[in-house]
């Protein structure tokens, strides 16, 4: 599944190639794509036509786009969300395993897998496409909450990579939590847009075991481990993310390279490039966890 810096790479897309323009047409193609939007695909539509999409916006691996022009007289959106006329609206987005948003030229042929497809009012001659494999992802329209978030990701918290994350706040929640390290890198709650992959390159930079206690963490600690979430993440966004297979692509439907720089995922029995030894491979959460065992100790206790 995208993390952070993919989404973040379809993001800066979007603001390139679909901000600013105005919806001309819809067209929802699998029900699926649109079943987060309980009133159909129809009425996503409809909702949709005729409004203009504002700067596109991120928080963790979620991606919306503002609806701008929204009128207070314009109950169709409100209707259709549960919310109130005059209210503002995002058409709110999630990848899910294999879900791409695609810029292409009207001319091109369709996907086979071509979900939504949303035509403009201008003369660009491109349009934005939803292809999902997997039918996991989806779009759908939500009323925003005054801070200008879609309301049903009200919860998620902000990424390590917002300028208005709380480092300090997080370390006081790591510290209260009874859990393990890596399984607070993927709580959406404390800290969003991780990631397995890159919790795994994070811990392994930091020379920390993915089973180590939060109650544990000194606050120098955490801060090196922000550090190295942020160096880790950033350096994935200036290369386009990371792509182990071609399901996941930008808005021109290029590929991330980040995978030839990791460190830790996906080098079972590899050399670790610190120390040497192989490195290892352990079923965790219905996923796997890369370490190396003698640069990222077990704490006591667990088997590593």
């Amino acid at each position: 599944m995208p993390e952070s810096p993919e989404v973040e790479v379809v993001r800066r897309g979007l603001e390139r190639w679909v901000s600013g323009r105005t919806v001309a047409d819809v067209q929802v193609l699998h029900p699926r794509a649109v079943r987060r939007h309980t009133a159909g695909g129809d009425d996503f539509a409809t909702a949709l036509r005729g409004h203009r999409f504002g700067v596109a916006r991120r928080r963790g691996k979620y991606l919306w786009l503002p609806l701008e022009d929204v009128p207070a007289t314009d109950t169709a959106a409100a209707d259709s969300t549960g919310g109130e006329p005059g209210a503002a609206y995002s058409v709110l987005g999630h990848l899910g395993m294999s879900g791409q948003l695609l810029v292409q030229p009207e001319a091109v042929p369709d996907e086979k897998h071509l979900r939504i497809r949303i035509r403009f009012d201008d003369i660009e001659g491109t349009e934005l496409r939803f292809v999902d494999q997997r039918t996991f992802g989806g779009l759908s329209l939500h009323p925003n909450t005054p801070d200008g978030l879609p309301d049903v990701i009200a919860h998620i918290a902000r990424d390590p990579l917002d300028e208005e994350f709380d480092d300090a706040a997080f370390h006081s929640a790591l510290r209260l939590r009874r859990t393990t390290i890596k399984r607070a890198l993927l709580d959406q709650s404390l800290i969003s847009g991780v990631g397995n992959i890159y919790a795994d390159e994070a811990l392994w930079r930091a020379r920390l075991h993915y089973e180590r206690p939060t109650a544990t963490l000194t606050r120098p600690r955490t801060t090196e481990l922000l550090g190295h979430v942020r160096d880790v993440m950033n350096q994935a966004l200036a290369v386009g993310g990371t792509s182990f297979d071609s399901l996941y692509v930008n808005v021109n439907g290029e590929s991330g390279y980040f995978d030839r720089s990791l460190d830790a995922y996906g080098r079972e029995d590899e050399p670790c490039r610190r120390c040497g030894t192989p490195m290892r491979r352990r079923p965790w959460m219905n996923r796997s966890s890369y370490f190396c065992p003698r640069c990222q100790r077990p704490p006591a206790g667990p088997r590593g």
